[in-house]
């Protein structure tokens, strides 16, 4: 092992889900009992962060979606190509194992979202989330999401950002 405290790797078979609990139930039964069938069917990708060894300590999920480029506040929208909408990358969910909060774990999840996001293989425009409250809204922003104007708990952070990063 490399030392760092948390390996980021796909889930996998092998990983034990039963014992993942972060402090929102409707994650918990998504990593237990969901996320395997959207990975099969290319619905979503779902990345954990392992600590000793094997104990997934916090994940995330990433999915292709879009955005309607009316939805994006005037000033970005001008900037890009005229089409009715452009590609994101949908982080649809993220949480942390109560025992491994307060470690720095959802941004450093975060950030390798945005960094598998930004890969110059995928042709995204912005890394995108629909948050369900006001704490998780904070989050994104004070990471440099932006809500969109109509749209206050729909979030994004343009990839060219990170790419510059």
């Amino acid at each position: 092992m490399s030392g760092a405290p948390f390996r980021l790797v796909p889930l996998d078979a092998g990983h034990d889900r039963a014992a993942f609990n972060s402090d929102s139930q409707p994650l918990n039964l998504y990593l237990r009992e969901q996320v395997s069938q959207d990975i099969r069917r290319r619905a979503a990708a779902c990345f954990v962060a392992l600590a000793d060894g094997q104990r997934i300590a916090g994940y995330y999920t990433l999915a292709s979606a879009s955005l309607l480029l009316a939805d994006l506040p005037a000033s970005t929208g001008k900037k890009l190509p005229r089409y009715p909408t452009v590609p994101v990358v949908r982080m649809g969910r993220l949480a942390v194992d109560q025992a491994f909060k307060g470690q720095g774990l959802g941004g450093a999840l975060l950030g390798d979202a945005l960094l598998r996001a930004a890969r110059p293989e995928i042709a995204a425009f912005a890394l995108m989330v629909e948050t369900k409250d006001e704490a998780a809204a904070a989050f994104y922003r004070h990471h440099g999401f932006m809500a969109l104007p109509d749209s206050p708990h729909t979030l994004f952070l343009p990839l060219a950002t990170v790419q510059r990063s």
